[in-house]
């Protein structure tokens, strides 16, 4: 959402506040960031019927706890042979045309020296030919939550740079070559997405932030093909809890600020209070989506823990420089008990902020 007048989702924005004929909706908005805990039943027999009603019911119980902008969770990216992942990287890589996605041992190997990802040993696949979407059908992925949640949600896709840094090239022997292919892969579907909002998820760049102008080049040609609110989320990494990558927002406001998104969705509750000094240096042309739950920890936050993060932020960005609250990242590694009660507390702690209760 960018500051100044202009159309989203059919209604006007003056400033960061959304104006509707029948309802002014609140200066500063809620939304989460994409995976939701993959419902048991949904486990236990993935048919697309289950799949089906499994979004519904993961959409509902975020608008019923008043989320303003929810996801579909992710679900459809759930493979019950890899339950460990929630499919950020392998459900894109996987269905391309050109890659191999059975890796043997002189792959790995391979692939180990390159050290291209310190956390990663085993490439998700070997460009062999040049790259295609394959089978790969985000457009009716999307179809699907639409179909049972309405237009009103937010798809997510993961940043073409990070995906080409899990990959070995035998084929285009240039990796700005290979992230351009794999760009133009995803713009081509992105195109045809009809949902309101699509954010790419991007968790290795913050480690590299020299990478920032090729990384900034590749997402904006997926951003550029889509017509809706486009937003960019940026965490520096988390599996059981932990944080992958080195690193600060200091170090990546140059590459933030050539982003052609709408706003940022930024980890910043599991952060240190540096880091949100730094995006004070942030464009106001981009709106800025701040993290106040953290996912790495099960403990729930309270509502005034919210407020008081968001005033905490506020203090130091600027009254109106906030335009979104969420979670630091996705949800898929909590219970889905802990998870239903940090999305309330998240509405409840930015209705109490802004004096809404």
């Amino acid at each position: 959402m960018r500051l100044g007048d202009r159309t989203y989702q059919g209604k006007t924005i003056k400033g960061i506040l959304i104006v509707n004929k029948k309802k002014t909706l609140p200066e500063i908005l809620t939304t989460t960031v994409g995976s939701y805990p993959v419902p048991t039943w949904l486990q236990a027999t993935p048919t697309e019927q289950t799949l089906i009603d499994a979004t519904r019911v993961v959409v509902d119980i975020q608008r019923q706890r008043g989320i303003d902008l929810p996801t579909d969770g992710e679900l459809y990216r759930f493979d019950v042979n890899h339950p460990e992942t929630n499919g950020m990287i392998d459900y894109f890589i996987r269905p391309l045309a050109g890659v191999r996605s059975e890796v043997g041992r002189q792959d790995w190997s391979e692939f180990r020296q390159l050290q291209t990802m310190a956390f990663r040993a085993k490439p998700a696949g070997v460009v062999e030919q040049a790259l295609g979407e394959g089978t790969l059908n985000l457009v009716s992925d999307c179809e699907r939550a639409v179909s049972v949640a309405g237009r009103h949600i937010k798809f997510t896709v993961t940043s073409p740079y990070m995906l080409a840094r899990t990959l070995l090239d035998k084929h285009y022997g240039d990796f700005d070559t290979l992230l351009g292919a794999l760009s133009d892969v995803l713009a081509v579907q992105i195109r045809e997405l009809d949902c309101a909002c699509l954010q790419i998820d991007e968790a290795n760049i913050p480690g590299n932030p020299e990478d920032g102008p090729r990384a900034a080049e590749a997402i904006n040609t997926v951003l550029d093909a889509f017509g809706g609110e486009k937003a960019v989320h940026f965490c520096f990494g988390n599996y059981g809890g932990q944080v992958i990558q080195k690193g600060s927002w200091k170090n990546l406001i140059e590459f933030l600020n050539m982003l052609r998104c709408d706003h940022l969705v930024l980890e910043l509750k599991h952060r240190p209070d540096d880091d949100l000094e730094a995006l004070k240096d942030v464009t106001p042309e981009i709106t800025l989506g701040i993290g106040v739950i953290d996912v790495k920890v099960n403990p729930i936050e309270t509502p005034d823990d919210v407020a008081s993060a968001i005033d905490k932020a506020e203090k130091v960005l600027g009254k109106g420089r906030i335009g979104w609250i969420h979670p630091d990242c996705g949800f898929w590694m909590l219970q889905r008990s802990v998870v239903d009660r940090k999305i309330e507390a998240l509405v409840k702690g930015r209705d109490i902020y802004l004096g809404l209760t």
